[in-house]
């Protein structure tokens, strides 16, 4: 089968298409014939190889952290689940695989693919899902009645923390640049700004809120002004590094660190289905673009959600 893999961490020189044999599940895997994989800044990071240290991961790698296709076979002790049947799963950071004809996935990570969306498209939601998933209902638990700035609300993980926060009924300022402001408040946002200027103070925003999510990269420092942006007793969650507490006004800090889980996605899954969140894809792109796609990233040059389609 093809597969895109990597022997040594460096430069996407390195991505090399190459024939491997077709792996076969043991007890508890399943098989997965890939219809398509999709590409996170997290895949440029290990690939480089400044996560070695924090994400042990044994070369060769295929990269691909997310993966959407057919049960293609069956290890011993797999319930629930028959050839054919259209599913998506996220890997351990740890392990990865979805730049390939065929994946083995553990069967606990696997959860039927959502129906009212291409499962080429549904390659987008594994990663992204969980980690907006974490952030908002698990780490802030989000309620109604509250108020939540979502910062880099316009990115994949961003949109969706957007879209879970307003069906938990609370109420969203949305902060990225003006060419996401039409889809955010299509979402439900009630307030679209621009990148935060945090020398102003979140009286211009209309904050202190009740929670604040952070999905930029802010130097140390500025993230540390983040908790000014938040209301006594709130909370700042945040995917792209520490923020700290300030205990004298109790306002909690949470860093997001995404894991598969296979009944956290299916519970993604169906509010896809119910047309509660919807994902933004900003290009279809096909396996052998995929060193192109780690160097568009690298460059600062991806349009934004990008779904590698191997099949």
């Amino acid at each position: 089968m093809k597969a895109m893999r990597y022997h040594e961490f460096g430069s996407t020189d390195v991505l090399r298409s190459e024939e491997v044999a077709r792996p076969v599940p043991g007890p508890g895997q399943v098989l997965v014939k890939v219809v398509a994989t999709s590409f996170n800044p997290v895949d440029d990071h290990i690939r480089l190889g400044v996560l070695a240290q924090m994400i042990p991961t044994p070369l060769p790698i295929t990269p691909g952290l997310d993966v959407a296709g057919a049960v293609a076979e069956l290890g011993d002790g797999v319930g629930g689940l028959q050839i054919g049947d259209p599913v998506i799963a996220m890997f351990p950071l740890d392990q990865h695989g979805g730049a390939a004809e065929y994946a083995l996935v553990a069967a606990d990570l696997v959860t039927a693919a959502p129906r009212s969306i291409t499962l080429t498209d549904a390659a987008a939601l594994p990663l992204t899902g969980l980690a907006a998933r974490q952030a908002a209902v698990e780490l802030a638990g989000i309620r109604a009645g509250q108020t939540v700035l979502v910062n880099g609300a316009g990115g994949a993980v961003g949109s969706l923390v957007v879209q879970l926060a307003v069906e938990a009924g609370a109420a969203v300022t949305a902060v990225d640049g003006a060419q996401h402001a039409d889809r955010l408040t299509g979402y439900g946002a009630e307030k679209v700004v621009g990148p935060l200027e945090l020398d102003a103070g979140p009286a211009v925003v209309g904050g202190p809120f009740d929670v604040v999510i952070n999905h930029v990269r802010l130097a140390p420092d500025d993230l540390a002004r983040l908790t000014a942006y938040v209301s006594d007793g709130g909370i700042v969650v945040s995917s792209a590094g520490p923020v700290p507490a300030d205990e004298t006004r109790s306002v909690r800090t949470a860093s997001v660190w995404v894991v598969p889980d296979g009944s956290h996605l299916a519970d993604l899954v169906s509010r896809v289905d119910n047309g509660v969140l919807k994902l933004h894809i900003a290009d279809r792109r096909p396996l052998a673009e995929l060193p192109t796609v780690h160097q568009d990233s690298g460059n600062g040059k991806l349009l934004g959600k990008t779904v590698i389609v191997v099949a």
